[in-house]
């Protein structure tokens, strides 16, 4: 699983930047969201494959401990903002088309995909330092960390984005107009359901009803299963992107 989502994201991040017809605000930020599920993924399976291997002989340090942390929350927080980043992009193309590249200038582009690497930045180091702050003693176990705030405020984001996307695709006249601005954002919505389902199964839920092993196979779902699903519901789910894709491979293999 870790090697498909390697090799898919690669591949969606190459295939964008390779293909001018893709140099366009919606796929600069796939493209982004490609490079961060390649070191998002990387923070924790290359230990977990360790351990695997190894029957847990080699434990985490508390140091490695906290790196792994930040650099999770990091960019876990950074996806879940870009995702929300995306609905807005989705929303400018289907409520103001006309006036879609306008908006979403490069330089706005830009700003939005630095603006959710600082913002996650800035999360992880806050709660990563109150968090190591605490008094630990002994061989402790952290079944999870997250910050529940970069879960909660994104998919609020992408909530309010999405009633108003729907919105206009309502006062859309045409069928074949409706079905075509919503086959624009159906890849992005599968992946947000994906994403948010599976941490919604752990976070979201009363304390009460918690159990530890669930939540660890869940954990398994949003770090391994939906980085290697996010390529494969972009390819398949969107023409244009697998139109290129197969453009670019038929030119490599030309050359």
């Amino acid at each position: 699983m870790y090697i498909g989502s390697l090799l898919g994201n690669a591949t969606i991040f190459l295939t964008v930047w390779a293909e001018r017809s893709l140099h366009t605000p919606m796929y600069f930020f796939l493209a982004n969201l490609a490079v961060l599920e390649i070191f998002y993924s990387s923070t924790v399976a290359p230990l977990t494959l360790v351990n695997l291997l190894t029957m847990g002989r080699i434990p985490i340090s508390f140091t490695g401990c906290g790196t792994q942390m930040f650099f999770f929350v990091f960019l876990g927080s950074a996806d879940c903002i870009l995702l929300g980043i995306m609905a807005y992009d989705r929303f400018v193309a289907i409520r103001d088309p006309l006036r879609y590249t306008l908006i979403m200038r490069w330089q706005l582009c830009a700003q939005l995909a630095v603006g959710a690497l600082v913002l996650g930045f800035i999360l992880a180091l806050q709660l990563t330092a109150l968090i190591f702050h605490l008094p630990f003693c002994g061989h402790n176990r952290i079944t999870h960390f997250y910050c529940v705030i970069t879960l909660t405020i994104p998919f609020s984001l992408i909530s309010i984005s999405y009633i108003f996307i729907v919105a206009a695709i309502l006062k859309i006249r045409s069928a074949e107009g409706r079905h075509k601005a919503f086959s624009t954002c159906s890849s992005h919505l599968t992946v947000v359901l994906l994403q948010y389902g599976c941490c919604s199964l752990i976070y979201l839920r009363p304390s009460s009803s918690y159990n530890p092993e669930m939540g660890r196979v869940v954990s398994v779902v949003y770090t391994f299963v939906t980085p290697v699903l996010n390529p494969l519901i972009y390819s398949m789910r969107n023409k244009e992107l697998k139109d290129a894709l197969n453009k670019v491979t038929k030119r490599r293999l030309l050359h």
